[in-house]
């Protein structure tokens, strides 16, 4: 399956950013409000400038606890983003997220953001085709 075809099954909300500047505080409120795991660093909602995930606040908040809310999300977000196209597999972006320890990848079309994914759009794509895959077998097997 095609990031594609795993970017059309997401809902149309679009990718949920925050202005560079904004502080951790902000950010966090915002990833405990919308229930989402990770939030795009961004000007203008197109250019990554970086992305911060849940993570990178916990390992902030046990280096230097509660002091941290007050930074910049600038300060801690990861700033050398890893990106695919649309045109990548599901197969493709699981291994780049397992090689790079991460959980969310922006979909980037050029220098332009287009949507995110995550690990879990990943593998429900997959299980989906694996599902398929199973019931054509079946099917030829059985003589369906």
């Amino acid at each position: 399956m095609l990031v594609q075809q795993i970017l059309a099954t997401k809902s149309g909300e679009g990718v949920v950013t925050v202005a560079p500047g904004s502080s951790l505080a902000g950010a966090a409120e915002v990833l405990s409000a919308k229930r989402i795991g990770a939030i795009i660093v961004s000007e203008d909602g197109k250019h990554v400038a970086g992305i911060l995930s849940e993570r990178d606040i916990v390992r902030e908040l046990g280096k230097r606890g509660v002091a941290c809310m007050s930074d910049t999300v600038d300060a801690v977000m990861t700033a050398k983003i890893v990106g695919c196209s649309k045109s990548d597999t599901a197969d493709q972006v699981m291994q780049k997220m397992t090689d790079g320890r991460f959980r969310h990848m922006p979909v980037m079309e050029g220098d332009e953001m287009i949507g995110l994914i995550s690990i879990g759009d990943v593998v429900k794509a997959r299980l989906a085709e694996l599902s398929m895959e199973k019931d054509a077998l079946e099917g030829m097997i059985k003589g369906f």
